[in-house]
């Protein structure tokens, strides 16, 4: 797994996440959990790429608890077992893609 936290004072926005995705080839999509929306367990045949937009994202990934926040990116890499969940009282909403290259 690979976590890229974001440094910069200014956080982009969906749009921005959405161009910088597809400027790495890759074909993007937004992803919003409402509060307390959690997703069990489960793997991909594809690494997934997913970059936090608004809100907390808390992520089990393969026993590791990792909290991530706007801006924050990470790469889940496939056939990893890995769960999510919605930190706090806000929506959460991601750019997410399947990276199968």
């Amino acid at each position: 797994m690979l976590i890229r936290r974001w440094q910069a004072a200014v956080v982009p926005n969906e749009q921005q996440i959405t161009r910088m995705f597809e400027m790495e080839g890759l074909e993007p999509f937004p992803e919003t959990l409402e509060p307390q929306n959690e997703i069990e367990d489960h793997r991909h045949p594809f690494d997934e790429v997913r970059m936090v937009a608004r809100g907390e994202l808390l992520m089990n990934i393969a026993g590791n608890q990792l909290l991530l926040r706007a801006g924050d990116r990470i790469t889940v890499p496939s056939n990893t077992r890995h769960s999510k969940k919605v930190n706090g009282d806000h929506p959460c909403t991601c750019i997410c893609a399947k990276k199968t290259f």
